[in-house]
């Protein structure tokens, strides 16, 4: 059990009523998982504000509530603590109630638009190779040394970072790597942890439907640079062109990764083939099996925060020489009769345009490319005509299917990805909402030598279709054609 005036440590307060000397035993923002001598979180989510549930959490015997509007009625056993931000308060909590593990443990975040979940995990895949304590928060999955759990976004809420930080720290771990989301740092949960180092990516179109504009999007990635510490160091994708903007007022150590451009961290791509990539990273020729100019970049980042972490630079070499491609990116299996499929996340226009641009970078120009796409329900709308214009320019054919629609009528969807097809394109597009005839009918429109790419869910194993999760994976369905 914790006292509570020492949980709300450096948590920023307006008013207490009641005791702070009370023990608690754990702190909840669900209300569903209260037990009695609990601290209840009133969070404003998007859809649900968590001050509706607080008679029902007092109903558990709780015996904390902590919120930004104390109830007119109170009752004399409950202390409640009335705070400026729910969120920001959680995370304070969070941190002072498993005390303060990211302090505990060399804590590296990566945020941008696409790479994060490559880079984190091959980061981790790495340290593990060198027989390193290593930890991973992820979109995929949470890893602690060689145990997984499931993870249910990006950036977990600040309770399940902290949890997961504690255990690792209490596993002996020394490195852990963290995607940090545009939606884990605008809702304050990555507040109160210790970064020894941050990177960025790049910035493309992405969750405009939640941030609302580009700028809003950027100035909230930019957030995290700003919160490192003078100790830390910030490590950003100098060729994209938001790159300084994003450590332009960091107190960390600042450096930088370039394909194209001068930086601390410089590669050059030598050959490439759908069996990976020579390059050389600071005049120094290294192999690795990741495919595309994206995974150059990526690979460089990787190399640049093993170095600044102290690791060998041979030994980082050899490392990264031995890595695979992660879950459902850019992951590819071939037919017998020599029909290649591509099953990759790319959902943003950023991230398909560098797929297939690296596919046709790479192919000799006599197969054909079959794209099978999707747009998800209820979110940004501003990308569905962008992916489709895409699609269908970079593509022999493209076909346009359903994604995770959500609420959304998946028809009405492509119908709005339609839009973006120029008409030169029309020909050279399908629209079938099933996804699984999408994939089927790219698989019965290739002839041996051409190359299918699904993209939008990669490692995704199932449809989210009117709040149900019903199972379904992009590469099953690949290997069932083949088979």
């Amino acid at each position: 059990m914790k006292v509570l005036k020492d949980i709300l440590y450096k948590v920023p307060v307006n008013a207490v009523f009641g005791d702070t000397n009370v023990h608690v035993n754990s702190i909840q923002f669900d209300s569903r998982k209260l037990s009695p001598k609990d601290i209840f979180v009133a969070l404003k989510g998007v859809t649900v504000d968590g001050h509706d549930f607080i008679e029902k959490a007092i109903k558990y015997n709780v015996s904390v509530v902590v919120c930004e509007r104390v109830p007119e009625n109170k009752e004399s056993s409950i202390t409640y603590v009335e705070v400026v931000d729910s969120s920001e308060a959680l995370a304070m909590m969070s941190a002072n109630f498993y005390n303060n593990p990211s302090k505990k443990i060399k804590l590296i975040g990566i945020t941008g638009t696409n790479g994060k979940t490559t880079i984190a995990s091959l980061l981790y895949e790495l340290f593990m190779s060198l027989g390193k304590g290593v930890g991973l928060l992820s979109t995929i999955k949470i890893m602690i040394n060689d145990r997984e759990f499931k993870a249910t976004h990006t950036t977990p809420d600040s309770l399940t970072i902290n949890r997961s930080l504690a255990e690792m720290v209490k596993d002996g771990i020394e490195y852990c790597f963290m995607e940090v989301s545009s939606h884990g740092i605008h809702q304050n949960r990555i507040m109160g942890l210790d970064f020894v180092g941050g990177v960025f990516t790049n910035l493309s179109h992405d969750h405009l439907d939640y941030h609302q504009t580009f700028a809003e999007y950027r100035d909230v990635k930019k957030r995290f640079f700003d919160q490192l510490s003078k100790d830390a160091f910030a490590l950003t994708n100098i060729d994209d062109k938001n790159g300084s903007i994003m450590v332009q007022n960091t107190k960390a150590k600042r450096l930088s990764y370039a394909l194209k451009t001068l930086g601390d961290y410089k590669a050059k791509i030598l050959e490439k083939s759908f069996s990976g990539s020579l390059l050389t990273i600071n005049g120094v020729e290294i192999w690795t099996k990741l495919i595309g100019n994206f995974n150059a970049y990526n690979v460089l980042a990787i190399y640049g925060v093993a170095d600044l972490l102290g690791v060998d630079n041979l030994e980082i070499l050899r490392g990264i020489s031995e890595l695979n491609s992660v879950s459902g990116r850019f992951q590819y299996v071939v037919s017998e009769d020599k029909i290649t499929a591509i099953v990759d996340y790319a959902h943003t226009p950023d991230a398909l345009k560098n797929v297939l641009e690296t596919i046709n970078g790479i192919r000799t120009g006599n197969e054909n490319v079959i794209t099978v796409v999707g747009c998800g329900g209820d979110r940004d709308k501003l990308k569905r005509p962008k992916m489709a214009h895409i699609a269908s320019q970079l593509s022999s054919q493209a076909i346009f299917t359903s994604d995770n629609p959500r609420t959304e009528d998946p028809q009405v969807i492509i119908d709005e990805m339609e839009k973006g097809v120029s008409p030169e394109n029309y020909k050279k597009t399908l629209s079938i909402v099933d996804r699984k005839q999408a994939i089927k009918t790219a698989y019965k429109l290739a002839q041996p030598g051409d190359i299918i790419l699904v993209a939008g869910k990669g490692h995704e194993n199932y449809q989210e279709v009117n709040g149900e999760r019903r199972y379904f994976d992009d590469l099953e369905e690949i290997k069932m054609c083949f088979n």
